[in-house]
C-alpha cells in the first residue's frame, strides 16, 4: 500500500504529458510519459523516470476517446479492471465509471464541484489566473463509499493535485484507482 497523501503533478509547457506521483515521504511510485499524436492510447505507466520497472499499462478500446473504456493491466498483462468516461453526462461534470476486470462497474471518479472546473478552465486564458483562483477536486466512489479526494493544488509553473485517501481498498484496487486517476488527469488536461 502508497503513503498518503499523494502529490501528481506534470509541467504545464512541455510536449508529450509526464505525470508524476510521490508519495508523502517524498519518495517516487509512479511515472506516466504520454506520447502526443497518438490515435489510440497505449499509456505505460512506471515506477519512476528511468522506466525500468512497469507498473501497469492503460489501452483505449477505440481511436475516438468520448466514451472510450481504457483497460488497466499489470506489467504481465493480467487485467485489473477498466475505466470508462460517461459520454454525454461528462459534458458538465466530469464522469468515469470504474469496473473490476469482469466488466462489473465497482466504483465512479467524478467531479466534486463542476462550476469549479468551469471557472479553472476559463481562468486558464488569464495567465496565472487558473494557478491562484480555482481549484476543481475529483471524488473516487469504491462500492458506495468515498475512497479518495485528488485537489488541484495553487502552482504556477505546473499542475499539481493532491491525492488523499479517505477509505478502505485493496491493494489491486488501489493499482487500478492510480491508474485511472492518472488517466483522469491526461484526459482532463486534453478537454482544457
Amino acid at each position: 500500500m502508497l503513503n498518503y497523501p499523494l502529490e501528481l503533478s506534470f509541467k504545464i509547457a512541455t510536449m508529450g504529458t509526464r505525470v508524476r506521483v510521490v508519495d508523502a515521504p517524498g519518495r517516487q511510485v509512479a511515472y506516466l510519459r504520454k506520447k502526443k499524436f497518438r490515435l489510440k492510447e497505449d499509456v505505460r505507466v512506471y515506477e519512476d523516470e528511468d522506466q525500468s520497472r512497469l507498473l501497469f499499462r492503460i489501452r483505449a478500446d477505440r481511436v475516438v476517446d468520448f466514451g472510450a473504456s481504457y483497460a488497466v493491466s499489470s506489467p504481465e498483462g493480467r487485467p485489473l479492471g477498466a475505466v470508462r468516461q460517461q459520454g454525454v453526462r461528462s459534458i458538465w461534470k466530469s464522469t468515469f465509471e470504474v469496473s473490476d476486470p469482469l466488466g462489473k462497474k465497482i466504483g465512479m471518479i467524478h467531479e466534486e464541484n463542476p462550476f469549479i472546473k468551469v471557472l479553472d478552465s476559463l481562468a486558464e486564458a488569464i495567465p496565472f489566473a487558473d494557478a491562484l483562483f480555482f481549484n476543481p477536486a475529483y471524488l473516487v466512489d469504491l462500492g458506495g463509499e468515498r475512497v479518495l479526494r485528488m485537489q488541484k493544488e495553487r502552482s504556477v509553473f505546473e499542475s499539481r493535485f493532491r491525492l488523499d485517501r479517505l477509505g478502505d481498498f485493496s491493494e489491486d484496487e488501489e493499482d487500478l484507482l492510480l491508474a485511472s486517476l492518472m488517466l483522469v488527469l491526461l484526459l482532463e488536461r486534453d478537454r482544457g
